[in-house]
């Protein structure tokens, strides 16, 4: 079975886990850095980015993360995604800079602003619940990354190699079609490393 971990700094871990199970993974949150040895993917949730580095600052998470996702698919959600980007607009560094894309924070508008919206994803399925919640979208992507949904204009999920980014929280729905495609990625990439 695929050992998917989810890290449990802050946001909905626990509805990633349900997520994941759901979809047929063994889910475990992810607090130390040694419980990423044996993983087959992470889930890096939702939650206020700035918060999140320093959390990861904290427990010297970066650089074990970057290590991790040399080999192991990645798939960050709303401030994962802003965690996973190469480029924020305003901001002079990124974090772990996983992704060729450039990203625009609260890019929605704040908090009162969120909603949801239906959505296309490319080989994902067709109306997908997204949960936006002062979400980000991603403004311009590289090359190798493939644009998977976009959203009045605005892309809101992507793909490069083993990551996956959405900008929408969908471990907020009873959809769990974008995380059977993560465990799908992550059983694929397993074959490829075994």
């Amino acid at each position: 079975m695929i050992k998917i971990g989810v890290l449990a700094l802050q946001g909905a871990v626990r509805e990633h886990i349900k997520a994941l199970q759901e979809s047929g993974a063994e889910a475990v949150s992810v607090k130390r850095i040694e419980e990423l040895n044996d993983l087959d993917g992470l889930v890096i949730p939702g939650g206020e980015s700035t918060a999140m580095r320093r959390l990861i600052d904290k427990y010297n998470f970066l650089e074990p993360l970057k290590e991790f996702a040399q080999e192991k698919p990645v798939f960050g959600t709303c401030a994962g995604l802003i965690l996973m980007a190469k480029r924020i607009q305003g901001q002079d560094h990124a974090h772990l800079e996983l992704i060729d894309m450039t990203v625009e924070r609260n890019a929605f508008g704040r908090q009162v602003d969120s909603f949801e919206a239906d959505l296309h994803i490319e080989g994902v399925g067709e109306d997908v619940n997204g949960v936006f919640i002062r979400a980000p979208y991603i403004v311009e992507v590289g090359e190798e990354v493939e644009v998977l949904s976009v959203h009045n204009d605005r892309i809101v999920a992507a793909k490069q190699g083993h990551f996956l980014c959405a900008a929408f929280h969908p471990e907020l729905t009873d959809d769990y079609r974008l995380h059977q495609f993560f465990v799908e990625m992550a059983s694929q990439k397993k074959k490829v490393i075994a």
